[in-house]
């Protein structure tokens, strides 16, 4: 037999969330068959796996010790295999500032990503344990292209994790970028268009006109530097769809600068042979949070900045002077 005693880490899961975290190997269907039998209860009553978990509360596991072991695999921290950029930690949520190459997510087992570094650092810096890894699972709440660097968000609590969630979700915080695009911009504006993804070639399609299966998008930016070939723009993803700064900005006759995949392919190629230049030069700058946030309060009103990589400053330094 096994006991859960739920603390504020673990508060706010539903029962069934924090039984498959913890029977990681375990199939739903042999959790809910245990609950319905009463081989795992709640608080010592019958529970369907639904319930919200407070504080204090008691998840006991009624079973055999090789039951359990053939069920579950112990997580371990493992070890912290690049250095973060930490711009920010507090005991629900870590920024991190993203450097170029790097994943935000691994695609490959090999891949090293910055959501699988966030375990270790937790760890280290006595954020998390090892024991509270076997109900929460710190990760990256938000994700940069490979190529795209600047801020991500992480959860380390169900606070943090779930408070950032919603957040994304209902776009509650506001996220700003910087690039570099093609063209003079003078002016202050927001555009909107329809937004249509194509999975096969991880490519997206924008029109003025609604199509079928596209979203609605919003964008808005404002010129901070400008001469009369490029444009150093401040962008705000009012909406935040895949690609979508990169193919909106083309779609609008100012490409990002590297962008091989939507760009214009001579200023792409004076900029390779220039600056070798292989890829977009797009970064997560800033991220704003409201004043009176009910949950990871420690966040009401701060703004998290994150400075330009060297590469996209000295680009810039280059093509507009150090104004």
């Amino acid at each position: 037999m096994r006991e859960l005693n739920i603390t504020t880490r673990e508060e706010g899961q539903r029962l069934d969330k924090i039984l498959s975290k913890y029977l990681n190997k375990a199939p739903k269907s042999f959790v809910y068959k245990m609950l319905r039998k009463k081989n795992i209860k709640l608080n010592g009553k019958k529970a369907t796996g639904n319930e919200k978990l407070s504080q204090g509360d008691q998840v006991c596991i009624y079973l055999a010790e090789d039951t359990i072991n053939k069920f579950r695999e112990e997580v371990k921290a493992g070890k912290q295999k690049i250095k973060l950029d930490v711009l920010y930690e507090d005991e629900n949520v870590i920024m991190v500032n993203k450097p170029w190459g790097i994943l935000s997510q691994k695609s490959k087992p090999e891949d090293i990503s910055i959501n699988d570094q966030i375990i270790p650092y937790a760890v280290n810096q006595g954020l998390i344990s090892e024991k509270e890894l076997q109900v929460v699972k710190p990760s990256i709440c938000n994700r940069l292209d490979r190529n795209t660097t600047g801020i991500i968000i992480c959860g380390i609590s169900i606070e943090g994790l779930q408070t950032m969630a919603e957040m994304l979700k209902h776009r509650d915080m506001e996220k700003y970028y910087l690039c570099i695009v093609k063209g003079k911009l003078e002016r202050t504006q927001k555009v909107s268009a329809y937004l249509k993804k194509d999975e096969k070639t991880n490519k997206v399609k924008v029109s003025k006109q609604e199509i079928a299966g596209a979203s609605h998008i919003e964008t808005a930016y404002e010129p901070m530097i400008s001469n009369e070939e490029f444009t150093l723009l401040k962008v705000e993803l009012i909406t935040g769809k895949t690609h979508q700064i990169r193919a909106h900005l083309a779609s609008i006759g100012h490409p990002l600068i590297g962008d091989f995949k939507y760009g214009d392919k001579k200023i792409n190629q004076e900029m390779k042979q220039r600056f070798g230049l292989k890829d977009q030069l797009l970064h997560c700058t800033e991220v704003v949070f409201p004043r009176d946030m009910k949950t990871c309060r420690n966040l009401s009103g701060k703004k998290i900045q994150a400075p330009l990589p060297k590469r996209f400053d000295m680009i810039k330094n280059d093509l507009f002077g150090r104004a």
